[in-house]
Parts: structure tokens; C-alpha cells; sequence
């Protein structure tokens, strides 16, 4: 009973745009969150799991976030924007920022799931301030040097974490 006890609290934070996009565009395959899940819950006590997403309300979409709610993630959606000029917006940058400070003093560690560069300040800010390690999931060649270096650990997504 005390190993249960002594697992580390973790936060989990998906961009899943992020890595939906670098999965697709080096192994034309999808990440398992199933798997992923599975790995960080043997070792550890998962107290918030946030998945941050687009939604654009199509159907194969939707289907795919009632599945990350049954794993256990809590879904957070943001409605795609097309502008005039035929760009998009849409990333969940500051709002996944916003929750891992505010939950920061709960955990023992954060894992961040994302590529982006932007997140290296974010990193440094909670490992400094609060001194918990980041550990950052991403395709190793598309993810940011700058934010892999800022990782306590970096893990690389390769087959082993893919459908």
C-alpha cells in the first residue's frame, strides 16, 4: 500500500492540435492516448488531465473527444476561426499556460504534451517558481530545441506511442 501512496501527483496538458499536425506529418499516424495514459497512470496518481483542442464540430472529431473523456482526459474545446483573409486562429497557448500555473502548487510534476516553442517560458516559470520538474512529450525533430533544452525530461514521440 505504500508504493500507492508515494506515486508522484501529476498534471497532464495536450495540445492536441500540436501533436495531432507532427504525428500525422512525420509518421502519417495517430498518437495513442490510450497508451500514453496508460504508461503515466502505472507510476504515477494522475490528479488533472487536460486535453485542449479546436473544434471545428465535425463528426469524426467529436467522436475522438467522447474517447479522450473516456480515458480520463477533460476535454477543452475553442471554436475554430476562419478570418477574411482565409487564415485560421486557434491554439490554446494561453489558456494551457493559465492552467498549469494555477495547478502548479498540487502536483509533484507537470507533463506537457506540445512542440511549441511559446511553452519554454512556461517551462523555466514552474520549474523556477515552484520547483517541480516539466517533462515535455513531442516529435523530437519538430519540437523546439529551446523548449526541449527548458524540459526537465524530454521524451520523444516515436511508433511506441502511436496507433
Amino acid at each position: 500500500m505504500t508504493g500507492l501512496l508515494s506515486r508522484e501527483k501529476i498534471g497532464i496538458y495536450v495540445d492536441v492540435q500540436n501533436i495531432y499536425y507532427t504525428t500525422k506529418e512525420v509518421f502519417s499516424r495517430q498518437f495513442d492516448y490510450r497508451a500514453f495514459w496508460r504508461k503515466l497512470a502505472d507510476n504515477n496518481k494522475i490528479i488533472i488531465a487536460n486535453a485542449y483542442a479546436i473544434d471545428r464540430g465535425i463528426t469524426a472529431q467529436k467522436k475522438f473527444q467522447s474517447a479522450l473523456r473516456y480515458i480520463g482526459f477533460e476535454v477543452k474545446l475553442k471554436p475554430y476561426i476562419s478570418r477574411a483573409d482565409g487564415s485560421a486562429k486557434g491554439d490554446w497557448d494561453v489558456g494551457i499556460t493559465i492552467d498549469v500555473i494555477k495547478s502548479a502548487p498540487e502536483l509533484d510534476r507537470v507533463v506537457l504534451l506540445s512542440g511549441d516553442g511559446d511553452f519554454e517560458l512556461l517551462v523555466n516559470y514552474i520549474r523556477d517558481t515552484y520547483g517541480i520538474p516539466v517533462d515535455i512529450y513531442g516529435v523530437s525533430h519538430l519540437t523546439a530545441s529551446s523548449l526541449k533544452y527548458s524540459a526537465s525530461k524530454f521524451y520523444d514521440i516515436d511508433e511506441g506511442f502511436l496507433l
